[in-house]
Formats: C-alpha cells, sequence, structure tokens
C-alpha cells in the first residue's frame, strides 16, 4: 500500500523504526500526513501485535484539529476499524483545554494535545512532536517524551526551523556531531519535488503535470515566501532573532475569506481638480466598499497604518463576534493616495459601518493629521496612537497570543504576511525591522501595524468596562447608505 501511496521521503520515514527520529523539512511535503498514516498503523495494531497509542503535540490548536482528521482520514483508507474525530475538554491549571481524539477497536487512541510537558504525565506509547521548533519549551517537552522510552514507546520529532539558535536547531547539531544517537532525516522543498511532490499535487487536483507548470508552481511558492525562502523551504536556519511571528501561526491564522481591496494612484492624481478626485474616490467607495461595510451588523474596529507616498496607508476592518472572536473581513490599502482622498476614504467607512464601535489610528508624522481629523469626527471612539517601543513591547504579544489561540485571522494574501514576517525582535522588543515587496511596491510592515492598531482598539474598548443593554435600534438616513438621499446616485 505504501509503495501505491507515499513518496520516497515519506516511504522512508515510515520504514524508520528507530526509537528517538527528527526530520528537519520544508513546509508542504506531507510531512504530518504521513506521520498520521504511522499512527494509524501503530494504533490499528493490537496489542499483541505491538501497537500503541500515539500522543501527538503541536503549536496550534488548528494543527491538532488537522493531524487528527488526518488520522481518521487514513483509518478509513486503510480500513482500521477507529472512530470519527472526538473532541474533548480536559481541566488545565485554570482553564479547560479542547483536546481531540481518535478511537481504535483494538483498544489504542490518538490523542492530539497542546504542546506542554505535562500533557505526557502518566502516558504510555508514541509521541508525536510537530514544529517542534516553534513550541514553547522544547527541552522540558522532549525530557517528558524521553520517558515513555523505558516501556517501548517512541518518539519522533519533526519541523521546520525558526532560527539558528532555537533549542531544535541544536538538537540538529547535536545528532549531525554524534552527541545524540538518533535518526535524522531532511527533506528540502526541491528534493521533495525530485521525488514527485509535485506530481502528486497534480494527480489529486486533477491536473496534466507538466515540467513547465511544476516549475511554476515551484517559482510561485518561493515567491510567496520570500525572503523566508531559506528557512521554510530549504531548511536553512536565519539569524537568530529575526522574526516574532512564526511562518507556521500565520499560516493557521491565513483566512482566504477576508476581501482586499487595492487602490494606486498616479503620481500627477495629486493636481488633478479637487471635484474630479471626489467624485472618482466616491464612485470607487461605492462600488466596492460600501456593500461590505453593510453587510456587518455586529461591533467593527478599524485599525490604521498611515503612509503618503512610497509605502502604503492600510486599514484593517475587524468585527468581534458574540464568541469573543475579532475577525478581519476587509483590508483596503492605499497606495500613492492624495491626503484629501485618505480621509474621505475614512470617514466613508466609518460612516457607512452600522455598528462603528472604535478605531486606532498611527499619529507619527503626517499621519497625525488624518487621526486628529477622526477623532474630530467620532470623539471617544478613536485612539491617536504615538507607536513608541513601550507601545510595541506591550501590545505585539496582546495580538501573537490572540492569534496563537485563534480568536483572530489574517487575510491569506502572500504581501500582508510579508508584513508580519519583518517583524522580528530588537533589544528584546518586537518592531518592524526591514522592508518587503519590489521596488515599486515597497511596503513596512503595513498590515502588521493595522492589525495590530485594530486590536489595541478592540481591547481598550474592552477594558472600558462596557456592558451590552437592551434597545431598540432605529437606522436613520444617511447618505452614504444608499436610498433616495444617496448624494452619488
Amino acid at each position: 500500500m505504501t509503495e501505491d501511496v507515499l513518496l520516497p521521503y515519506q516511504k522512508k520515514w515510515i520504514e524508520d523504526y528507530s526509537e528517538v527520529k527528527v526530520w528537519e523539512k520544508s513546509r508542504r511535503i506531507g510531512a504530518s500526513y504521513v506521520e498520521a498514516l504511522a499512527s494509524v498503523l501503530e494504533a490499528a495494531k493490537g496489542k499483541e501485535a505491538g501497537g500503541q497509542s500515539t500522543y501527538y503535540l503541536s503549536y496550534s490548536k488548528e494543527m491538532t484539529q488537522q493531524f487528527a482528521r488526518d488520522c481518521a482520514f487514513w483509518a478509513k483508507h486503510i480500513n482500521a476499524a477507529a472512530s470519527e474525530v472526538e473532541e474533548a475538554a480536559i481541566k488545565d491549571e485554570d482553564k479547560d483545554i479542547t483536546v481531540y481524539r481518535v478511537r481504535f477497536a483494538s483498544g489504542f487512541e490518538v490523542w492530539c494535545l497542546p504542546s506542554v510537558a505535562r500533557s505526557l504525565r502518566s502516558k504510555q506509547g508514541r509521541v508525536v512532536i510537530d514544529e517542534a521548533a516553534f513550541v514553547e519549551n522544547l527541552g522540558e517537552l522532549l525530557k517528558a517524551a524521553m520517558a515513555l522510552l523505558m516501556w517501548g514507546g517512541c518518539v519522533r520529532i519533526l519541523s521546520t526551523h525558526n532560527g539558528d539558535d532555537n533549542p531544535f536547531n541544536e538538537l540538529i547539531k547535536d545528532i549531525r556531531d554524534g552527541r545524540k544517537n538518533y535518526s535524522l532525516h531532511k527533506t528540502t522543498i526541491d528534493e521533495a519535488l525530485n521525488e514527485g511532490l509535485y506530481r502528486r499535487i497534480c494527480l489529486v487536483q486533477k491536473k496534466a503535470w507538466t515540467p513547465e507548470r511544476e516549475a511554476g508552481w515551484r517559482s510561485a511558492l518561493l515567491a510567496d515566501y520570500g525572503d523566508a525562502a531559506d528557512e521554510e523551504l530549504f531548511c536553512i536556519p536565519v539569524r537568530a532573532g529575526t522574526r516574532y511571528f512564526p511562518s507556521v501561526l500565520l499560516e493557521a491564522v491565513s483566512d482566504p475569506g477576508v476581501k482586499i481591496i487595492r487602490k494606486s494612484c498616479g503620481e500627477a492624481y495629486t493636481f488633478a481638480p479637487k471635484e474630479k478626485r471626489v467624485q472618482e474616490f466616491a464612485g470607487w467607495l461605492k462600488s466596492e466598499v460600501r456593500d461590505i461595510l453593510l453587510s456587518k451588523t455586529g461591533p467593527v474596529y478599524l485599525g490604521e497604518d498611515f503612509a503618503r507616498s512610497g509605502d502604503l496607508t492600510c486599514i484593517f476592518l475587524d468585527e468581534v463576534l458574540p464568541a469573543g472572536q475579532q475577525l478581519t473581513f476587509c483590508v483596503i490599502e492605499l497606495r500613492n493616495v492624495p491626503f484629501d482622498q485618505q480621509w474621505q476614504t475614512i470617514r466613508y467607512i466609518m460612516d457607512a459601518l452600522r455598528n462603528f464601535a472604535g478605531g486606532a489610528f498611527d499619529s507619527r508624522g503626517n499621519g497625525q493629521m488624518i487621526a486628529e481629523y477622526a477623532a474630530q469626527e467620532w470623539p471617544g471612539y478613536v485612539h491617536q496612537v504615538m507607536i513608541s517601543a513601550g507601545w510595541y513591547a506591550e501590545n505585539f504579544p496582546k495580538l501573537r497570543g490572540r492569534m496563537e489561540d485563534g480568536t483572530t485571522n489574517i487575510p491569506d494574501d502572500a504581501a500582508i504576511r510579508g508584513d508580519f514576517r519583518v517583524v522580528g525582535l530588537k533589544a528584546g522588543v518586537p518592531r518592524v525591522l526591514e522592508r518587503s515587496g519590489g521596488p515599486r511596491e515597497r511596503r513596512h510592515g503595513d498590515g502588521a501595524i493595522a492589525k495590530l492598531m485594530a486590536t489595541y482598539a478592540a481591547l481598550e474598548d474592552g477594558e472600558k468596562g462596557y456592558h451590552e443593554y437592551a434597545y431598540e435600534p432605529v437606522t436613520p438616513e444617511n447618505r452614504f447608505r444608499g436610498g433616495k438621499d444617496d448624494i452619488w446616485d
């Protein structure tokens, strides 16, 4: 079965029965997927055949869900009697943690758990640590995992790199230098392609494989990862401390449903007649933006990172849902847009939203003008933020925490993910360290700062202690919301 289904590097991994094995890998090569098969094969064996339960630990809740789903898929594929994915809550200190389980007729199970050492207490069987370079305390986790070897268990460690001083890279060095007698596998994206990865993708997607199509896919992948490609795809760890948001986290929270609207103006547009600029932007806002704004009824928070030329102004719009999630539903980017039309855009957004709850604006330099206009128009709703190292230090961890617990999202967009990838630690404080994008599309972490502003606005509002109260909504006529008084009709 494995010869038909698995690629050579996957087959090599699954047929390695070492007590401890480590996979230094590229993203998107199906490593976790094949480890799910290994876990199912072991759980399906039964006790007398040497089967074991598996305890899978990963960096994020989304990864544990996906691994459990992959195990359920493989169980059906090999006709192993197993349950569907079960969700359970376990008590962990002061809060409940959601875990996932697949049970087999053999009596063994696959558990998908949070990546903390106490998750392995009183357990026996196989331990899988996925994206080990991104867990909080790999040393403690490995110490707990190795204890399971005493009674016949085994440990599997898989990860892409996350810096050259990361404990995962130190583990790789120890294996290569002979200090650890563990089995080591390494697969870059090119090695995976040479062994048929893209051919398999075409087969699954029912597309014809050609060398040209494979080359195009590879080029697009490298462009997507940008400066991070060496580490993410070619197993080359980068200098320590250069990134604050791991790629695995950015991928987990990337949402293809977020609408991205981009508007760019030529150099001469600033000097076009004011009436012409106002009318053109009014038409653009009505056709491209209005319906999205009117579709949202929950509280909406706006975050803005300002730029006039060179970089871009980025506006994140986040809706807070009843369950507490703060989800971006629209991002508007303005490149080389005159001040007047930037303010026209901001005012239109704030007026058109049915439930504008608050906003935070970058008030450094020229951005102070737009922020002041917004504060005057919506007194009490707008934060004029003078960004400082202390503000970054206080607020970036809050944003990352929300991403890690799955209560917020970002657009599934390579350029915006690139904005997050250039956030790194400098003197222990997360901040934008470099630029990204091509010569004509330069960016300076604009999307990351705008998202941070929206998060700040929502958290500040929540800390005011406001409480919901009963009311009967009345929708007043508004020239921006259409109808007979719409001045743009």
